[in-house]
């Protein structure tokens, strides 16, 4: 395994290099979001202008530190020496396992989570022991819904957290949902992804929404009858972009102007689920961190918008916005990018 560091390495760096120093010298300015590929799990990092930095998940465990060398790679171009606000979405192993390998890596100052973890047997104590034996050496918050963090000049909604969800609506939601009428209900989920912290993350004028992992009826409680949640300029697909997730009356309500896919290779990205996110009133464009292996091509976007068109590469999808909601999309593997005016 140590063997595969120096090609890990190489590949980080081509996929960061195609990025012209034009676009560099703007991002300093603005507010960057890396769509760290973590092989289909989750790692969202935050850098802000005042160097304050959010992240939002950590990816794996194992593959020799893979996903935390990952993320500690795009910190450094970012230009930062910390993580000042790590949230935890949920206790499973592609979004939490990677917290004692980032904090071998850089500090982390503070934790927020949904509480105590909710799955029991071995596995799932060693993840979650693992996970609060590092929360502990810093300051730690348990997310509520309905009130908000501060991270720098990014305001943090909590919308689900727990098992619950906010009542009233936030960001100028509220109107009745006609796409209710079609929903049926799944299976109730018992696990740690129906208890998710989702946030809407906004800067200025610019809104972001990510889930986490939560599922189906959850997310069916956000918007209906009512949509609590507004409109937002970007979707990050819930839950990898699995079927069990990604309600078509919650995508649709949010109306997004751009969809991020964070999948895997082989994991995410199902069909049902991207023909829900690709049908959404008024999506500009939908972009894949993986084309996704298990599906067709016409269930894929276009090459120039797929980050890693298999596993050899870490390429990220990154986004620079300006206070104004105007942002850029940019594929670092390729150097292709996508102007999204206010």
């Amino acid at each position: 395994m140590r063997r595969a560091l120096p090609l890990l390495a190489a590949a980080i760096a081509a996929a960061t290099a195609v990025v012209p120093p034009a676009i560099r010298a703007q991002a300093a300015a603005s507010l960057q979001i890396h769509f760290v590929d973590v092989e289909g799990g989750q790692a969202t990092l935050f850098a802000l202008p005042s160097g304050d930095a959010l992240l939002v998940d950590t990816g794996w465990t194992g593959f020799d530190g893979r996903d935390a060398d990952r993320i500690a790679a795009a910190a450094k171009q970012s230009g930062l020496t910390r993580i000042d606000t790590l949230v935890v979405t949920h206790y499973h192993v592609d979004h939490v396992g990677g917290v004692p390998a980032l904090a071998a890596r850089l500090p982390i100052r503070r934790f927020v989570d949904h509480g105590p973890t909710t799955e029991t047997g071995d596995q799932p104590a060693a993840l979650y022991n693992a996970y609060t034996a590092v929360r502990d050496k810093g300051e730690h918050v348990v997310a509520k819904p309905g009130e908000s963090l501060r991270v720098g000049d990014l305001d943090v909604r909590f919308v689900s957290s727990g098992g619950s969800l906010i009542t009233s609506a936030v960001n100028g939601g509220g109107a009745a949902n006609p796409a209710c009428a079609a929903y049926t209900a799944k299976a109730a989920d018992p696990t740690e992804n129906a208890r998710s912290v989702g946030m809407l993350i906004t800067y200025g004028q610019f809104r972001l929404l990510d889930l986490g992992d939560l599922t189906w009826n959850k997310e069916h409680d956000l918007v209906c009858p009512n949509n609590l949640l507004g409109t937002v300029d970007v979707y990050l697909t819930t839950h990898h972009g699995l079927d069990q997730s990604n309600l078509p009356a919650l995508v649709h309500a949010v109306h997004p102007r751009v969809a991020i896919m964070n999948n895997g290779a082989r994991k995410g990205g199902s069909a049902e689920a991207w023909s829900t996110v690709r049908s959404s009133p008024g999506l500009e464009d939908l972009w894949q961190v993986h084309y996704a292996t298990g599906s067709d091509r016409f269930h894929n976007v276009a090459e120039p918008l797929v980050a890693n068109l298999d596993e050899t590469t870490a390429a990220e999808l990154t986004i620079r916005a300006e206070r104004s909601g105007s942002f850029v999309v940019i594929n670092t593997r390729n150097g292709q990018q996508k102007r999204y005016q206010k």
